[in-house]
């Protein structure tokens, strides 16, 4: 038993070590009063270490506002990191969400959106399409109307197909036109718990390593707290043994020595009554 709680001691505290010491390198960081707190697989880019964050996960601050640059489109706010979920949500400066995702190519990223996505198409028109189909404000003009749909109306020869994508939805005037659906996520090799605490495996690879769901400082101290105690009771258990063994031990030598003295003593005794008996038999 004792055994065993010493092998986990040595496991925990170097996960505790491991911990504690990727914490001092690689403490959160914000770009503002109500920014979203930034930690890995993220890193705020010229404060934080490399090693801090996953390549491509490189974060700035621009006017208090956390930013994240892709190299199809530009740079895109990031309105809040939800860890547990895995989810971005995103603002564009530009306001034109579909603006966005009409370049963004996340491909080139670690990057999916979050909501479930289908193929549109976006036409670019020289005249108004009847009141069914809604233009993209953001996207036309005086001269042109840009639509999104599903599958491009037949013989509409004013309209030209601009581009086929997977976008989470078409544009739709009651919907807002630079935040819904810009809803990203993302996945890590070596990392898939939801939740948990992920760091690299070393500063200079790309290889995560994840503790279980909910893993974190507090419950490794109690896990600790709870082997140290395991580990005194163990000592004293085994001190209690040992100094019982060792009791019994004494006692037994001390039986063994009283055995012996009683058949010392016997012996002496049988031995003077011999000499009295012998004694008392001489011939005057």
């Amino acid at each position: 038993m004792a055994a065993f709680i010493f092998v986990f001691l040595i496991l925990i505290s170097d996960i505790f070590l491991h911990v504690v010491a990727f914490d001092a390198t690689c403490p959160p960081a914000k770009c503002g009063d109500g920014a979203p707190d930034i930690r890995f697989p993220f890193r705020l880019k010229g404060q934080q270490p490399q090693h801090c964050g996953y390549p491509g996960f490189e974060l700035v601050c621009k006017e208090n506002s956390t930013m994240i640059q892709f190299p199809s489109y530009g740079d895109l706010v990031i309105q809040s990191i939800s860890y547990d979920m895995k989810k971005l949500n995103l603002l564009d400066p530009k306001s034109c969400v579909h603006e966005v995702f009409l370049n963004l190519n996340l491909s080139l990223t670690p990057f999916q959106y979050y909501y479930h996505v289908k193929n549109y198409t976006y036409l670019n028109c020289s005249a108004q399409l009847s009141p069914s189909f809604a233009p993209v404000p953001c996207l036309s003009g005086s001269q042109y109307h840009v639509y999104t749909v599903e599958s491009s109306p037949a013989s509409r020869l004013s309209c030209m197909p601009m581009k086929t994508i997977a976008i989470p939805f078409p544009y739709s005037p009651y919907l807002s036109d630079n935040t819904f659906g810009l809803g990203l996520t993302w996945t890590l090799p070596g990392c898939n718990e939801k939740g948990g605490h992920c760091n690299l495996q070393s500063k200079t690879g790309d290889q995560t390593s994840c503790f279980n769901k909910g893993f974190s400082n507090k419950h490794l101290v109690i896990g600790l707290i709870t082997g140290i105690f395991a580990f005194i009771v163990a000592i004293l258990i085994s001190i209690k043994i040992h100094n019982s063994k060792k009791l019994n031990g004494q006692k037994e030598k001390e039986n063994h020595l009283q055995v012996q003295k009683s058949l010392g003593d016997y012996k002496a005794l049988k031995t003077a009554e011999y000499s009295i008996k012998m004694g008392l038999h001489q011939p005057v």
